[in-house]
Parts: structure tokens; sequence; C-alpha cells
């Protein structure tokens, strides 16, 4: 690229790419060409539109600011393949040549299009798996609150305050949990809304990642009843049953020292 042109480059606005090839009153690009490595407007692009060899052995691309990325570190050529396997960009060495010659290659434009339907494929999956029924949060929380409410009945205040610790605590558990998921949301909204091709491809490896690693998640882990739980909440009722009882003691007490005359008459006659 000449030192003019690096020189328009560092000039204009970075939200804009301008045309590389305008002498003056430099206008808005409409492509970029990734072997040529230019910016130009819709005056200067009709050459490459209309030049079949240009139009077959140029890449184009939406406007967006090359630097130096459109070219392999290793061989120096373009960039102009996508490795399935390895989930990269390649030039026709890195194709033919290297560790890539045995993978899975793809032309950008076609990995593109294969890679957009995998991850609208992902995202189905994904969205059944947060709407099923068995890990649904709000559902869980629903069922667990009415079962300790029936253990807590007879437990004082303290207990009552041990039991929503304890909700809150598994809520905040499951919503930790939850963060993968959202996280691979929003990361498949951005690659689905992304138009531009190389730039897509770019972003593809950690969109998978952040998708693998939500299809890992399992919701359900912890929420499911067995023994274990069960024991603990028995052992919670045994332990409330002892506090009433210290409680109506110290109620006892209490009444004793204020009116020892009539403490016996004051003193509740129901163990609630």
């Amino acid at each position: 690229m000449s030192d003019s042109i690096q020189t328009k480059r560092r000039r204009t606005d970075p939200q804009t790419v301008l045309c590389d090839m305008c002498a003056e009153d430099r206008k808005p690009a409409k492509k970029t060409c990734m072997k040529c490595e230019i910016s130009m407007c819709f005056q200067h692009l009709q050459a490459h539109l209309t030049t079949p060899v240009l139009l077959q052995t140029h890449p184009l691309t939406e406007p967006m600011d090359l630097c130096g990325n459109t070219k392999c570190p290793q061989h120096g050529k373009l960039l102009e393949y996508y490795c399935l396997d390895d989930m990269t960009c390649v030039c026709v060495s890195c194709a033919i040549e290297d560790q890539h010659r045995l993978h899975n290659m793809k032309t950008f434009s076609t990995a593109h299009k294969e890679l957009l339907e995998k991850l609208k494929a992902e995202q189905l999956i994904l969205q059944e798996k947060t709407d099923d029924e068995n890990v649904s949060l709000e559902k869980w929380e629903q069922s667990e609150r009415g079962k300790l409410g029936r253990c807590s009945v007879r437990l004082i205040e303290a207990v009552t305050k041990l039991r929503d610790i304890s909700l809150t605590s598994v809520q905040s558990s499951v919503s930790a949990r939850m963060v993968s998921l959202k996280t691979s949301k929003s990361s498949l909204e951005a690659a689905q809304k992304e138009k531009d091709t190389f730039s897509f491809l770019q972003m593809y490896s950690q969109v998978h990642q952040d998708v693998e690693e939500a299809k890992a998640v399992d919701l359900s882990k912890g929420l499911e009843p067995g023994s274990h739980r069960d024991k603990l909440v028995e052992e919670m009722r045994q332990n409330g049953e002892k506090m009433v009882k210290q409680a109506s003691q110290f109620w006892g007490s209490l009444l004793t020292l204020v009116d020892p005359e009539h403490h016996q008459e004051l003193v509740p006659t129901g163990s609630d």
C-alpha cells in the first residue's frame, strides 16, 4: 500500500471508511477489495465489478479498515479460505501445503452461509434448554418454597430467616449458571447480525466457544430431590423443635422474673 493511501486513512473518521482512490473530496466507500487492500466509492468500484478477471480473483467485502489483517502471517498471502476444523482463516498455501491441507476447507461465502445456519440451529437448542420446565428456576423456586414452608410451620422466626437465606443462595447459584447461556445468546445474536463475511468468520471461533460452554451448563444440577437434602430438612425440623422448647422455657423464666405471683397463669398452653 502506498504512503499516500496510508496517510489518507490516518486522517479519516474511524467510524467512516472513505474511498482510497478519490484524490479530493473523498466519498464514503461502498466496498473494500481484500486483494488490492483499498476501499472504493461507487465510481471507482466499477472496474472491479465489470472486469471479469477482477470480479473472479479480487474478493470484495463491506467497507472496512483492513489494518493488515487480510494477509497470512506465515506466508504473506491473501486469506481466501476458512478452515472449519481449526475455525480460522487461511491462505492458499496453508490450504494445500501446511497443516490445513487435510482439513475441511471452505470459501468465505460458503463458510459464512454454513456457519450461520449452524448458529441458528444451536440457538434453537439453547432456547429449548432454557425453556425446559424441568429446569425452570421460577417453578422450582415456587415448589421449594411450598415444601420448606410446610416443614417450617413450627419453627420460630430465626429458622424462617435461615430458609430465606438458603433459597437466596440457591437462586444465586442458578443465576450464576445462567451467565453462560446469556453470554452465548448475546454472541449468537451479534454473529447473526454481522453482515460482513470476513468479520463474521473472524468472530466465529469465540462464538463457537461461548455456545459450547453454554451447552455444557447443567441448570438442574443440585435441584433434584435426594436423601441428602431430606436429611438436612429433618435436622432443621428437629433443631427447630428444640429451639421452640428452649424458647418456651425462656418465656416461662421471663414471666417468673417479671410477675412471680401470676406467671403460671400467663404461660401459653399451646405448643405453637
